[in-house]
C-alpha cells in the first residue's frame, strides 16, 4: 500500500469522506466532519499510520491534505509515486 493509499484511507475512515471524493487538494472547508474532534483524531491517525507527531500548530495549519503531505514530505515521508 502506498503513503497516499494509507493517507487516503485515514481521511476516509476519520472526517467519513466518501472515497470517490477523495483527492490530493481536498480542502478542509470542503469537508463537514473536519472539525476540532476531528484534527484530534487526524493526528492520532498520522502518527500510527507514519509514526510522526503532528505538533500542535501543524494539526491546526493544516487546510488541506496538501498540507499534511508537506509536513510529512519534510520530516522524510515520501507520496512520490511508489
Amino acid at each position: 500500500m502506498t503513503n497516499v493509499e494509507k493517507l487516503k484511507d485515514l481521511v476516509v475512515e476519520v472526517f467519513l469522506v466518501d472515497p470517490s471524493e477523495f483527492h490530493l487538494g481536498l480542502r478542509r472547508d470542503e469537508v463537514e466532519t473536519w472539525d476540532s474532534l476531528g484534527v484530534v483524531s487526524f493526528a492520532v491517525g498520522v502518527q500510527e499510520t507514519f509514526g510522526y507527531h503532528l505538533t500542535q500548530e501543524e494539526a491546526l495549519g493544516v487546510r488541506s491534505i496538501g498540507d499534511v503531505i508537506t509536513i510529512l514530505e519534510h520530516h522524510g515521508i515520501s507520496f512520490r509515486e511508489e
